[in-house]
């Protein structure tokens, strides 16, 4: 059974499989705690916990936190939502950089200036069985990401201990990628030389690509569509969003797209003003009231958006 926020359970049903609760940023709370955006962890638990009801309530019943390190993952707070809604929330653990890794690996393990063991995959199985922190929550996916820079050092150090607490856990994997640069393919290729089934991977952010040749060679290699970043309508607009899936769909690959936002309950980093006015369908319930009605417009059926909402992630969970 996956392990979520609260505990196994036995059916994730209808799974958004790229949010966020909170994204947060520790050293600008922990020294300037007058910051604009406030953060009181009780009042901003209510208000993500409302957010997430009124998710539940357009049908939606399980969201998938790929807050990992490097994105301001605080478990406690999440537990604390988890507490106060209905909806199911998985956890998971990894590192986000495109680039150099934090000090606190950068300046231990191979390559780097004192050298020693890389710690990065006991961190990462630590999360997965034992619990993140001391907080008894056990992580149930895995996370790295690379960029418009490619497969960085850094990167790499991530991938190679992702698949390594990939192999010693069977929890899948998901990717933050450009898809400009087809990021995607050189992800693919690295997990795969270390020994990663292709099947057990999410190509993150696949979603933002108009480009069919690419996505059908991402998923002639095995792996699931990240279809995610509904909402962020500057790096592809919601029509092709929409022409997208639904095109992929008619080419037989539903049984190979999650669907999500890569949206935040709240998130310090951006200014909640300017993101409402530059994305305002950059919400939780986008999918369910705006792209849904549009894949079904455009011939997508039933059937298929049940495989992605639902049968896909109990597939990518089991």
């Amino acid at each position: 059974m996956p392990e979520t926020v609260t505990g196994p359970v036995a059916e994730l049903g209808a799974t958004l499989m790229h949010e966020h609760v909170f994204g947060l940023s520790p050293e600008i709370l922990w020294n300037w705690p007058d910051i604009p955006e406030g953060w009181d962890l009780e009042t901003r638990a209510r208000e993500a916990a409302a957010k997430l009801d009124a998710l539940k309530a357009a049908g939606i019943d399980t969201v998938v936190d790929l807050t990992v390190v490097g994105l301001g993952r605080y478990v406690p707070a999440v537990q604390r939502v988890a507490e106060l809604t209905s909806v199911t929330i998985v956890a998971a653990t990894g590192l986000y950089t495109y680039d150099a890794l934090p000090p606190y690996f950068g300046n231990r393990g191979p390559g780097s200036l004192f050298g020693g063991p890389d710690r990065l995959a006991e961190f990462f199985v630590r999360d997965l069985t034992e619990g993140i922190g001391r907080t008894g929550v056990k992580a149930a996916m895995l996370k790295c990401a690379s960029d418009r820079q490619g497969m960085t050092d850094g990167c790499r150090r991530v991938f190679r201990a992702v698949a390594e607490a990939h192999l010693a856990t069977g929890a899948p994997i998901t990717t933050h990628s450009n898809s400009a640069s087809k990021g995607g393919l050189e992800q693919q290729k690295l997990l795969a030389s270390l020994g990663v089934d292709p099947g057990r991977v999410v190509i993150g952010h696949a979603g933002d690509s108009t480009d069919l040749a690419y996505l059908e060679e991402l998923v002639a290699n095995g792996s699931y569509l990240g279809m995610d970043r509904f909402g962020i309508d500057t790096i592809c607009p919601f029509d092709d969003r929409v022409a997208v899936v639904a095109a992929m769909c008619e080419r037989g690959h539903a049984g190979r797209m999650v669907l999500g936002h890569d949206s935040y309950c709240f998130n310090d980093r951006f200014d909640a003003a300017v993101v409402r006015r530059r994305h305002p369908r950059y919400h939780l319930l986008h999918i369910s009231q705006d792209v849904l009605p549009a894949l079904r417009a455009r011939g997508v059926t039933e059937e298929q958006i049940h495989q992605m909402l639902v049968g896909n992630p109990r597939r990518i969970f089991g």
